[in-house]
C-alpha cells in the first residue's frame, strides 16, 4: 500500500510542478501585427457597426455584397470591402489590389443604388502590399 501512495504521490507532484512551470513560463513574444494605421483610418464614420438595420438599407447592402461576391475575377481583397448603408446613401471602404477592381467594385455598387448614391472610399494597395495609397473619388 505503501508503494501505491508513493506512486500516487509521485503523479500528483509531477502535475503540480507541470502546471506551476506552464504559469511561470514568459509568454511567447510573438509580434502583433501592427495595423493601427487602418485602424484609425477606419474610425472615420461611417463605419460597419453603424449600418443602418432598415429594410431597404439591408437590401441595398445584400444585392451590392451578392453583386461583388458573384465577380470570381475580383481579389479576396475586393471581395471583403465594406459595404456600409445608411438611408440610401452607399459608402465603399477596405483595400483592393488595383484600380480596375476599386473600379469595378464601385460600379456594382452604382448599378444598385444609383452613381449619387455611393461614396468610394476604397484604397489600392501598393506593390509592397503592406501599405495602401488613398486614391478617393
Amino acid at each position: 500500500m505503501r508503494n501505491r501512495l508513493n506512486g500516487f504521490g509521485r503523479i500528483l507532484l509531477t502535475g503540480a510542478l507541470l502546471t506551476a512551470s506552464a504559469a511561470m513560463a514568459p509568454a511567447q513574444n510573438t509580434p502583433k501585427p501592427d495595423n493601427s494605421k487602418t485602424n484609425k483610418q477606419e474610425a472615420v464614420p461611417p463605419t460597419a457597426d453603424q449600418q443602418k438595420n432598415n429594410k431597404s438599407d439591408r437590401e441595398i447592402t445584400r444585392e451590392i455584397r451578392k453583386s461583388i461576391m458573384d465577380d470570381k475575377t475580383l481579389s479576396s481583397n475586393a471581395h471583403n470591402v465594406k459595404v456600409i448603408t445608411q438611408h440610401g446613401m452607399v459608402t465603399l471602404k477596405g483595400p483592393v489590389r488595383s484600380d480596375e477592381e476599386k473600379k469595378t467594385v464601385e460600379e456594382k455598387a452604382t448599378s444598385v443604388a444609383g452613381a449619387a448614391n455611393v461614396k468610394n472610399e476604397i484604397t489600392v494597395m501598393s506593390a509592397d502590399s503592406s501599405k495602401t495609397t488613398k486614391t478617393t473619388k
